[in-house]
């Protein structure tokens, strides 16, 4: 009778712990959380789970696939999270920052640790486009730190229980990326060099770069400095731009709006002849011809065969909008559209 116990309790032991093997035990707490709801989304799964008032929660998940999850908390707060069944995570972590407070505690926490470290190794390894403007002594230097720092962090998570294709994935890309920026110095050196001058010159605060002699729809032609002392919001588009025709109303709405205030509205056209059978005049004609056609309102220029204005501002897709001051300085060289409503609070912010 006895050995007939042991064996159904071995029996019962391994059914539970088959069933624990098929889903993931994630619980832990948020300090002062401004929402209630942690939300798990991925592969085929949609899961919330409810935060008490304390910030405390848990909750059971089944996953169909191991692998990389997110985790939102509110609008926007995001993290990447680990998960396999049979893991029994305790997450603890601050409303903000969120992702960069996370530790992890139970079954699974060495993976997402060392997924954590990963983290801040990328933060680390900073812009690659400030990498490149180092000199190379400099840029030569601060690769030994990442390839020292990959080292240091492999060191204490090699002996640890981490899923194998998680370890060799992360070492695989830091590799990859060291090679490739290595590689890239050179030719990218004095790009990025090229790339903050251009920044620098477009700053806010910065004087504007100007346009000079643009063919006006009502007659004659207009420059920059024509519109002195007032705001000035420009509109850069083409008749051929999907998206450009698709803020027209909203533009037509904003120049009404503020009609009577310290600002001007101006659009310039940058219809060419490569798109309109290699003919100049065809370019300019379609594009009067469109703002006819749909009324448009503000003030209406060509730029023709000038496009050093847009070089200037590296203007490389349309729309884009540019705010200057009534003193020719830069405001925003990458305004908000007229459909976005932050460019109310930016007109609001400047007292109009």
């Amino acid at each position: 009778m006895k050995k007939i116990n042991l064996i159904l309790l071995a029996i019962i032991a391994m059914a539970s712990c088959k069933k624990e093997n098929e889903f993931v035990k994630l619980s832990g707490k948020i300090n002062s959380p401004k929402d209630s709801i942690l939300v798990v989304t991925g592969e085929n799964i949609l899961k919330e789970i409810k935060i008490n008032k304390d910030g405390t929660f848990k909750d059971t998940l089944k996953i169909h696939k191991k692998g990389h999850y997110r985790l939102t908390l509110g609008s926007n707060k995001r993290a990447i999270i680990y998960l396999k069944n049979g893991y029994d995570l305790i997450l603890n972590a601050e409303d903000d920052p969120f992702f960069e407070s996370f530790t992890y505690k139970g079954k699974g926490s060495d993976t997402n640790n060392f997924i954590l470290s990963q983290f801040e190794l990328s933060r680390n390894y900073g812009d690659p486009s400030s990498l490149y403007l180092l000199e190379k002594n400099a840029f030569d230097n601060k690769v030994r730190f990442i390839k020292k720092y990959i080292d240091s962090v492999n060191t204490l998570y090699g002996s640890k229980n981490i899923d194998t294709a998680v370890y060799n994935s992360s070492n695989r890309m830091s590799k990859q990326y060291l090679e490739n920026i290595t590689k890239d110095y050179e030719r990218n050196h004095d790009f990025a060099l090229k790339q903050k001058e251009i920044m620098e010159k477009t700053a806010i605060g910065r004087p504007s770069p100007k346009f000079e002699d643009y063919v006006d729809f009502k007659g004659g032609k207009k420059s920059l400095d024509a519109f002195r002392g007032k705001y000035v919001y420009l509109d850069i588009w083409a008749t051929w731009c999907g998206p450009c025709i698709q803020q027209i109303p909203y533009l037509k709405d904003l120049e009404k709006e503020y009609h009577n205030k310290n600002i001007e509205f101006v659009s310039i056209s940058t219809d060419e002849a490569r798109k309109n059978g290699g003919s100049w005049e065809a370019a300019e004609k379609k594009w009067r011809n469109f703002v006819k056609e749909r009324q448009l309102t503000g003030t209406q220029l060509w730029s023709g065969k000038d496009y050093s204005f847009q070089q200037a501002y590296q203007i490389t897709g349309i729309p884009r909008f540019i705010l200057i001051d009534p003193q020719g300085n830069i405001v925003d060289a990458n305004a908000p559209r007229p459909s976005d409503p932050r460019i109310k609070q930016l007109f609001t912010s400047l007292g109009m």
